[in-house]
């Protein structure tokens, strides 16, 4: 009874492999709809240009299970007050948009469905173009699941120009600092080295030189010693 109460339950206690193989396309479902669109304006998501320079907004979006009738608008934040910029529906993937509605003056879309880039251009920038810039994209085929990315424009007169002395001072001491490291080192293996093979002469020389002691005293005593008659 013990044995088969024990067999029992290990059979109960394993687990079908066709409920592991569901319970893992399950956990992939699931993560592809929490992390399906993205929207992302780059690592770097701030600019600061020049007054009167043609800037880029980067824009891309990623989905793992493919867009359908994605719409995508860019928009100012004017205050906190939303002006639409640009907006577009892209059919599928890897197909360019019919037409992409342009709502403001020097705005220019370069972006390209076959990268998944939807950015834009701001010719010939003012200060009040200054702000926060929304990239948003909305993919029926995800349930309307929807994602924004911002990026920020600073507008200035001229770039500041950054005093690289410090940065170059620091720099020349540390290479200096290394450099008479790897002199001093290598002026410490070669002094060593020098005084090795001195003390190997010395060896040798005091070596020969009992040797010939040894012979001579060898010599003498032969000398001194007498014949029996």
């Amino acid at each position: 009874m013990e044995t088969q109460s024990r067999g029992h339950l290990r059979g109960g206690g394993s687990t079908p492999p066709e409920r592991i193989a569901s319970c893992l396309l399950l956990t992939l479902i699931t993560v592809c709809c929490v992390h399906a669109l993205e929207m992302s304006t780059g690592k770097i998501p701030f600019l600061e240009a020049v007054n009167g320079s043609t800037v880029l907004l980067p824009c891309t979006y990623a989905s793992c299970i493919g867009i359908t009738n994605l719409y995508f608008k860019w928009e100012f934040n004017d205050n906190g007050t939303m002006q639409k910029v640009a907006d577009s529906v892209i059919p599928t993937d890897h197909v360019e948009p019919n037409k992409v509605n342009i709502y403001r003056e020097r705005v220019e879309y370069v972006g390209s469905s076959k990268e998944n880039n939807i950015s834009i251009l701001l010719w010939n920038i003012t200060f009040e173009d200054a702000g926060v810039y929304n990239c948003f994209g909305k993919n029926p085929k995800e349930k309307g699941k929807n994602h924004t990315a911002f990026f920020t424009l600073t507008v200035v007169e001229e770039l500041k120009v950054i005093d690289n002395t410090l940065t170059i001072i620091i720099a020349s001491c540390v290479g200096g600092f290394i450099a008479f490291l790897m002199a001093f080192m290598l002026i410490k293996n070669f002094t060593l080295f020098v005084l090795a093979k001195i003390d190997e002469k010395n060896k040798e020389c005091l070596v020969t030189s009992s040797g010939i002691d040894n012979t001579e005293n060898g010599l003498s005593g032969s000398k001194s010693t007498p014949k029996k008659a």
